[in-house]
């Protein structure tokens, strides 16, 4: 039988929390349950492009993620029905995740005090309306500042809302600021509402110059047709990939009276480009990587997914952030 010295009890247990915290150091790790999801797929992304797509497998409800991290970082969750998740990670930090698949908005995200404040967050504000949300959120920033989830509120609830206050989002945006001086999302930020004040109809489009995923470049004096659309898509977000497609329809009547340029938020070109090839989509695809940081995303404002924006041969906005049907009703009325 193995004794240990009673001196040596302390030393040997401190040895071993020592051995495994450094086991974690560098990693991030997810666990999680799902009632009523037996078998399945969820995409995780960082947000800024801080760390391409990936998918995590659901077996028998379960599932088990591990990411090399170094510095704090927001993901994104996204459910097979489309539904996206936050989940606030830290270098050596695991996280649990338990919820119901037909109860999503009630997960429950613990690990960290950031997951912690989120969901009590999300569970507070599960039955409110839309403007009772944003008043939360509002406070919480105000009260939080310094947090990532405020970052993540003001994003999500002002900055890509359909209507932006523009004045409050800025006023909350530097109050962020203030508090967390070294984070440089927040200049990043503020240029991008510079960009969504652009999204007006009557108002001109900004110009800008980019180089598709086959090496051409596109510019705004090349969507010179009768009437041209900007598309915001990506590969796991089946609406705006039957926008695309619906579009082409569109454009097999209308010909070259139509032009589209599309911007895919995808982190890997790859990606974008087994769809582009699965639907046959010829028009100017923008797949930089930069996923939200594109800079046709930049300078138009957009901010939804799927998301669009129309505008006319003098390049005057006429449309934004229409729905599939709005969108195709729309164009319809223009180029007929």
């Amino acid at each position: 039988m193995l004794r240990v010295a009673k001196g040596c009890l302390p030393f040997c247990l401190l040895m071993f929390l020592f051995v495994s915290c450094s086991s974690n150091k560098g990693k991030f790790s997810i666990e999680g349950n799902f009632r009523g999801m037996n078998q399945g797929e969820l995409y995780i992304y960082g947000l800024g492009g801080t760390h391409p797509l990936d998918t995590i497998a659901i077996s028998r409800g379960e599932f088990k993620y591990q990411i090399a991290l170094e510095d704090p970082t927001t993901f994104i969750l996204v459910f097979p029905n489309l539904s996206e998740l936050p989940v606030f990670a830290e270098s050596g930090a695991q996280v649990e995740i338990k919820g119901d698949a037909t109860h999503l908005k009630e997960t429950e995200v613990k690990g960290t005090k950031y997951n912690k404040e989120m969901t009590a967050f999300r569970l507070q504000t599960n039955q409110m309306t839309p403007p009772e949300l944003n008043k939360a959120a509002s406070e919480f920033i105000k009260e939080h500042p310094e947090s990532p989830v405020s970052l993540y509120l003001l994003n999500k609830y002002f900055v890509q809302s359909p209507d932006v206050d523009y004045r409050q989002t800025c006023e909350l945006a530097e109050l962020i600021g203030k508090a967390v001086p070294d984070n440089q999302e927040i200049p990043a930020l503020i240029k991008k509402l510079s960009g969504l004040q652009t999204l007006k109809v009557g108002a001109k489009m900004p110009a800008f110059n980019v180089v598709d995923i086959n090496g051409k470049s596109v510019s705004l004096a090349d969507m010179n047709a009768k009437i041209n659309a900007i598309i915001v898509w990506s590969s796991w977000s089946y609406e705006s990939i039957g926008m695309l497609n619906q579009l082409q329809r569109l454009e097999d009547h209308f010909g070259d009276r139509l032009k589209v340029l599309c911007v895919s938020i995808d982190a890997n070109a790859k990606d974008c480009r087994r769809i582009l090839n699965r639907d046959s989509i010829k028009w100017s695809t923008i797949c930089d990587g930069q996923m939200w940081e594109s800079p046709v995303i930049e300078k138009t404002g957009l901010s939804h997914l799927p998301d669009n924006i129309v505008f006319d041969n003098k390049g005057i906005i006429t449309g934004y952030s229409l729905n599939t049907e709005k969108l195709l009703s729309k164009l319809e009325e223009m180029l007929e």
